[in-house]
């Protein structure tokens, strides 16, 4: 799979911008990153929920691995050339999906009860 059929996916995405971080570009939904690209364009990283990741490690493992921050497993690293691009694509609207609604949610109440 191209690079350029996931940006090409990535920004079909209602409010994407594509914004660089650190020495990767990055798909963003309301400034929350999604979807990384290291250099090279071999891989992506697709961040996703555990529920979500584990699912996808189960079924894809030629071409996905667990993506680590530290010790944390935060997504998945997708191996772009044995990827599946209908997969692929699917991972990252869920990935979108999951930042939306991630930044969709009420405040949460402080000790007071009141929203801060």
């Amino acid at each position: 799979m191209k690079i350029d059929t996931i940006r090409k996916h990535a920004m079909s995405l209602e409010a994407v911008t594509e914004e660089p971080h650190h020495h990767f570009s990055s798909f963003r939904v309301k400034g929350k990153i999604f979807v990384t690209v290291p250099p090279g364009d071999e891989f992506i990283h697709v961040f996703l929920g555990e529920e979500d990741r584990e699912a996808a490690l189960a079924v894809y493992p030629d071409f996905v691995e667990k993506l680590f921050w530290g010790r944390k497993a935060l997504g998945l690293r997708v191996s772009l050339k044995a990827a599946k691009p209908a997969v692929v694509k699917s991972l990252i609207d869920k990935a979108y999906e999951t930042r939306v609604l991630k930044g969709a949610r009420p405040r949460k109440r402080s000790a007071a009860g009141r929203t801060p």
